[in-house]
């Protein structure tokens, strides 16, 4: 038993025959980022490289938007980038699989290792970029009902933003929204896809699972989210460089929460 799960041992399975869940009676936060740390350092050219594949799809994100003349749809884009981010971290969550496991990973393997549960995972990713059209396009009608004239550029966007009283029921709603989406796809999420690749479930199983983790453990949760969210902002504050290291650490981090929150086979 890990140290802060409950003496009492986990939850009964309910719900879709979903796994036992463990009930996790303190933080582990600091536990899971030194064991996402341990395996950057396994494969430290693997891991790392994915983070420089983000920063450099960012970069073109961005340049895009700014050719467009959208410079200012760069924040609601960065804040979904959170809703998606499980997807693009299940080749980091294979290093964690291997490094349990004694294997070295190869980039190309980790590249690969959604294929035997391809079906499943696609399904999860479809949810989630459903999630993530929903939230750009409510960023889109938050824009234009508060901006008739269109955005601030997005040289003065944030001072814009942030100093103008007027701007406070955009900043509110804003936030609201993007909270209430973010929260829905944390609990959907945060066990599922680690759980499809490690185990030959359906979407619906992994789902189930995951909200019932959530619901066992939120406490617990609300505080790993919050650092999710505080660590990729940091990243997202060095014009994205440091989703280089931010992404590896947080996806290797994700699945030792996963393996705490679930009880194994």
């Amino acid at each position: 038993m890990h140290p802060g799960m409950s003496a009492s041992g986990p939850h009964p399975a309910h719900d879709f025959a979903h796994p036992a869940i463990r009930v996790l009676t303190v933080d582990q936060t600091s536990r899971w980022l030194a064991a996402g740390w341990r395996d950057i350092r396994f494969a430290p050219m693997v891991s790392l490289g994915y983070g420089l594949l983000l920063v450099l799809a960012s970069w073109a994100l961005i340049g895009g938007l700014m050719a467009g003349g959208m410079g200012a749809m760069m924040l609601p884009l960065a804040g979904g980038f959170l809703l998606v981010g499980p997807v693009f971290a299940v080749g980091l969550y294979d290093i964690s699989r291997s490094r349990e496991q004694g294997v070295r990973p190869g980039f190309r393997r980790t590249l690969t290792c959604w294929v035997p549960h391809a079906g499943q995972i696609g399904i999860m990713g479809v949810i989630l970029l459903m999630m993530q059209f929903l939230w750009t396009l409510l960023s889109l009608v938050i824009f234009s009902l508060f901006f008739h004239s269109g955005p601030p550029p997005l040289e003065t966007f944030l001072l814009d933003i942030l100093l103008d009283p007027d701007n406070m029921g955009f900043l509110a709603v804003g936030t609201a929204v993007g909270g209430v989406i973010a929260a829905a796809i944390f609990t959907v999420s945060v066990v599922s896809l680690p759980m499809l690749l490690d185990r030959d479930v359906s979407a619906v199983t992994a789902i189930s699972t995951s909200i019932a983790a959530v619901r066992a453990n939120w406490r617990v949760l609300l505080g790993w989210a919050a650092t999710i969210v505080l660590i990729t902002a940091v990243g997202m504050a060095t014009f994205f460089l440091g989703l280089a290291i931010a992404m590896p650490l947080v996806g290797h981090a994700s699945w030792h929460a996963y393996r705490d929150l679930v009880e194994p086979e």
